[in-house]
C-alpha cells in the first residue's frame, strides 16, 4: 500500500510540459519526454548556446520562454536571460549589478534557479547587504522587487524561489557563524535572520512570514505535500507548513546534524532528505509527515549531500556526490541496486522515459536504467563543467554547464 501511494503521487504532480522551479513540477525532478535520446553525439542537439557570463542556476520553461541566469564577474553584472525554447534565440536579456563577495569557490553568483509562470519570472541575487527579489514580465519589465535584508553564509547565495497559489516563497535559511565547528574558539560575526517569506505574487507584497531558528543555512527548495509546505534544516528538522497561513501544522526535530542542501523528495506522506559536510553526506532520512510525525528508516551510507533524491514509482534513487547511486523502496529503505558511476556530482538526476541523466562536474551525462537493476546506458561529454540539473520540457531536454546551454531531443 505504500509503495502504491508512492506511485499515485508522483503521477500526480506532472501536470503540464512546464519545467517552472528547480527540479521541474514540486520539486519532483520527473519530465515528460518521449523522444529524449539515451546516447546523442553533437550533430544531434536543437541547439546550444553561449551564454553571457557564468553560473550555476538551472534553466526554467513556462510554454516557449526558458529563462536562465548568469553572472558577468568582470562587469559586477548579473544577467537574466529569455529565450526562445525551441530555438534557442535570445528574446530579451535584463542586467542588475551584483556585488562580488566571499563565497564557496564551488559557487556562483547566478546559483539561485529562478521561478516562472504564465505572467514571467522571479528571480533572486543576493550578496552580504540584501536578498534581492525581482520580478519581470514576459517581455523583461521590471513588475517589482523587494529587498529582504542582509545575508549572513559561510559558502554564498544558492537558494531557489518557488511560485504557488498565487505566492511567491523563499526559504531564506541563513548561518549562525558560531554554529560552524571550524569557527569554533573564533571571533565570528553575528548571526543572520532566517526567514521562510511568502509574497503576494501580482504585488510583491507581504502576505505571511514565519521566522526560523537560525544554524547552519540551509540549501533546499521547499516542495508541497498537498496545500503544505514542507521545510528541511539542521535547526528545525522536518517542518510541514500551511501554505495559506505561514502556520506551523507539525514539527520532527533532531532529525538532521549537519548542513542541509539538497531538496526534500516525497512518497506520499513520506518525506525523503540527507544532510552532510564537507562535500560527502553523512547521513539520510525518510519521515513519516502528519500530527505525529516520525522517522521510519534510515538510508545506509554512501548517501547524497549536494545531489537531490528522486522518486519514481516507487523507487528512490540517491546519487551520492562521489558517484553511488542506490535504488531503493522508498516506502521500507530497502536497497533494490546499488553501483557507482566514474564522476563527482552537484547535479541532481532527471527521470525520463525509465532513465535516469545526471551531470558530472566535469560536464559528462551519465544517461542510467531506472528498472530493477543498474545498466548504465551511455556517458556523453559536454565539454564543459557543470554544477547545474537537467531541465525537462516540451519534450526536449536542457543542459546548461558554467558557460553553456543545449537542447536535445523533443522532436
Amino acid at each position: 500500500m505504500k509503495t502504491f501511494l508512492c506511485i499515485l503521487f508522483a503521477a500526480a504532480t506532472i501536470l503540464a510540459d512546464d519545467w517552472p522551479r528547480f527540479r521541474g513540477p514540486n520539486g519532483s525532478g520527473i519530465g515528460v519526454a518521449a523522444n529524449v535520446p539515451a546516447q546523442w553525439t553533437e550533430k544531434d542537439y536543437n541547439w546550444t548556446v553561449k551564454l553571457p557570463g557564468v553560473g550555476h542556476s538551472c534553466p526554467v520553461i513556462v510554454g516557449n520562454r526558458l529563462f536562465v541566469t548568469c553572472a558577468d564577474e568582470t562587469a559586477n553584472k548579473g544577467v537574466v536571460l529569455c529565450l526562445d525554447a525551441a530555438t534557442g534565440k535570445t528574446l530579451w536579456q535584463h542586467a542588475v549589478p551584483v556585488k562580488p563577495h566571499r563565497q564557496n569557490k564551488d559557487n556562483s553568483l547566478a546559483t539561485s534557479t529562478p521561478a516562472a509562470d504564465e505572467r514571467g519570472v522571479v528571480v533572486v541575487w543576493a550578496d552580504p547587504d540584501q536578498v534581492l527579489m525581482l520580478a519581470l514580465d514576459n517581455t523583461g519589465k521590471e513588475m517589482w522587487r523587494r529587498d529582504l535584508g542582509p545575508l549572513v553564509s559561510q559558502h554564498g547565495f544558492a537558494t531557489s524561489p518557488i511560485i504557488e497559489s498565487g505566492l511567491v516563497i523563499l526559504n531564506n535559511d541563513q548561518d549562525d557563524p558560531s554554529a560552524i565547528p571550524s569557527n569554533k574558539g573564533k571571533a565570528v560575526a553575528a548571526p543572520g535572520k532566517s526567514f521562510v517569506i511568502a509574497l503576494d505574487r501580482a504585488t510583491g507584497k507581504t502576505r505571511w512570514q514565519l521566522d526560523r531558528v537560525t544554524k547552519m543555512g540551509t540549501y533546499g527548495t521547499p516542495c508541497l505535500r498537498g496545500n503544505e509546505l514542507i521545510l528541511c534544516s539542521t535547526a528545525e528538522g522536518v517542518v510541514g507548513v500551511d501554505l495559506a497561513t505561514g502556520k506551523v501544522n507539525w514539527q520532527l526535530p533532531d532529525v538532521f546534524d549537519k548542513r542541509c542542501v539538497a531538496s526534500p523528495a516525497l512518497c506520499g506522506d513520506i518525506i525523503l532528505q540527507g544532510c552532510g559536510v564537507g562535500g560527502v553526506g553523512t547521513s539520510f532520512s525518510a519521515v513519516k509527515a502528519g500530527s505525529k510525525p516520525e522517522q521510519i528508516y534510515q538510508m545506509e551510507k554512501p548517501v547524497p549531500y549536494v545531489p537531490c533524491p528522486l522518486v519514481k514509482d516507487g523507487k528512490l534513487f540517491a546519487w551520492a556526490d562521489a558517484g553511488t547511486v542506490s535504488c531503493l523502496d522508498a516506502a521500507t529503505g530497502k536497497i533494490i541496486w546499488r553501483d557507482r558511476v566514474q564522476g563527482a556530482f552537484y547535479s541532481s538526476p532527471v527521470w525520463i522515459s525509465g532513465r535516469l541523466y545526471n551531470v558530472a562536474k566535469n560536464g559528462d551525462v551519465f544517461v542510467l536504467g531506472a528498472g530493477d537493476k543498474f545498466e548504465l546506458l551511455a556517458r556523453v561529454p559536454l565539454g564543459d563543467k557543470c554544477h547545474s540539473s537537467p531541465a525537462v520540457a516540451n519534450g526536449a531536454l536542457y543542459l546548461r554547464t558554467f558557460t553553456q546551454l543545449f537542447s536535445v531531443g523533443g522532436k
